[in-house]
């Protein structure tokens, strides 16, 4: 970002070392993409939750939200405006200072995640050498806000829910991370384009289908995601039917709106960091990281564009499989979600970086093979994906069902 801005800076016929004003510079542009950054972590999040809603319609043969907008669209805009409207209540008992920044620290944790995400080529905050360990630790700060706004609420569901979450996101950030140091092995680098760039463009060339370990890594990393996020089947710290509404009961108005701001952004968080990781990121199938580094010119806005395309469509089909998720699988009960963490996935995501360590002096050694397992590996992933499209496709004939875009959609 640095030699981006320097190079504006001598556009202008000035020098970035002696100008006295390149450090006003430096502030202002940092300053305007991380208000571009946040507003677009706010807006996707405020779109999916009226997507959430409109997928929940879908799947439970109702109507959604279709009034607000075309098919229902601006919710989320009326719902934002509302909420800003509504008014602050405070409990009379809770510790109002640490009450009132609780939702700012998920805020915080959630938007730091978007400095090292990539969104296309060159579409990237800071490219940081430490990417992957950035992501991890600015993270915990969502699990210091829960905790935070449970205690200062004073309410005994409120401390429920925070304990649950403490304990549910600690656990499961340790097979999430250890699921994540496989790509890292296999790219050596905790760069986040550096490990799309040590991938390729088409699917037998992604992390996923590199070997077994790291098919079950990703499994592991998603279930380990889904958990963090306190989404469906994980939603234990804010089980209505036990803790009435979890660590956030006691809020209202546009604080309340912060704490599912970050659950439903936080989609695209897990899902983005999915398709960095395992699913090849922005590279376009047939053009190499090194020749796209060489276009220039119109084609290379074109490819620049693609690749953002490519990208945002992995990410959203993700997106679409935790919506789909949560309004298929019913809520675990907390021993059943703490055995899985603990005597599965932890095991399994040690076992896994060993087995890629010991699988990585093997490929060296015979190249062959890590060839003929990635066909292997992706000729499996294609079957299965088939075989779930034509019992879907078959469900959806069985049932009669039919898609309705204009009134029930």
């Amino acid at each position: 970002m640095q030699a981006w801005i320097d190079s504006i800076i001598r556009h202008f016929g000035q020098d970035p070392a002696t100008w006295p004003w390149t450090q006003f510079v430096y502030l202002g542009i940092m300053g305007a993409i991380s208000f571009a950054v946040i507003n677009f972590a706010a807006i996707t999040a405020g779109i999916f939750s009226c997507a959430e809603r409109r997928v929940a319609a879908r799947m439970q043969s109702r109507v959604g939200p279709n009034r607000a907008g075309p098919g229902g669209f601006f919710q989320w805009i009326a719902d934002a405006v509302k909420l800003l409207l509504k008014e602050d209540l405070i409990p009379e008992e809770a510790d109002k200072f640490l009450f009132r920044i609780a939702p700012y620290f998920m805020m915080v944790g959630f938007a730091c995640v978007f400095v090292a995400l990539p969104f296309s080529h060159r579409l990237i905050v800071a490219d940081m050498n430490i990417g992957i360990f950035y992501i991890l630790a600015v993270t915990a700060l969502i699990v210091v806000g829960i905790i935070m706004s449970g205690w200062s609420s004073n309410s005994k569901w409120s401390l429920f829910g925070a304990i649950r979450s403490a304990a549910q996101i600690i656990s499961y950030e340790i097979p999430a991370g250890m699921a994540l140091m496989i790509p890292v092995l296999l790219a050596g680098s905790l760069s986040t384009q550096s490990i799309i760039r040590a991938q390729g463009g088409w699917p037998w060339q992604w992390f996923i289908f590199d070997n077994p370990a790291a098919t079950l890594a990703f499994l592991i990393y998603f279930i380990s995601a889904l958990a963090e996020g306190n989404r469906t089947p994980f939603d234990l710290p804010e089980a209505e039917s036990e803790l009435v509404s979890g660590y956030n009961t006691e809020y209202s108005g546009m604080r309340f709106s912060y704490f599912f701001l970050v659950e439903w952004g936080n989609m695209w968080v897990m899902s983005a960091l999915a398709v960095t990781m395992f699913c090849g990121g922005w590279n376009i199938p047939g053009l190499t990281p090194e020749h796209f580094d060489q276009l220039t010119g119109f084609i290379a806005v074109v490819a620049e564009l693609v690749s953002l395309g490519l990208f945002a469509f992995k990410t959203l089909f993700f997106v679409f499989i935790v919506m789909w998720l949560r309004w298929t699988l019913p809520r675990i009960r907390v021993d059943q979600m703490m055995n899985m963490c603990w005597k599965y996935l932890v095991p399994a995501s040690f076992a896994g970086v060993l087995f890629v360590s010991l699988w990585m002096l093997v490929v060296h050694a015979a190249p062959w093979l890590g060839v003929v397992m990635r066909l292997v590996l992706t000729a499996g992933g294609a079957f299965g994906v088939t075989m779930f499209c034509l019992r879907t496709l078959k469900n959806i004939r069985d049932t009669g069902d039919k898609f309705d875009f204009t009134s029930n959609w």
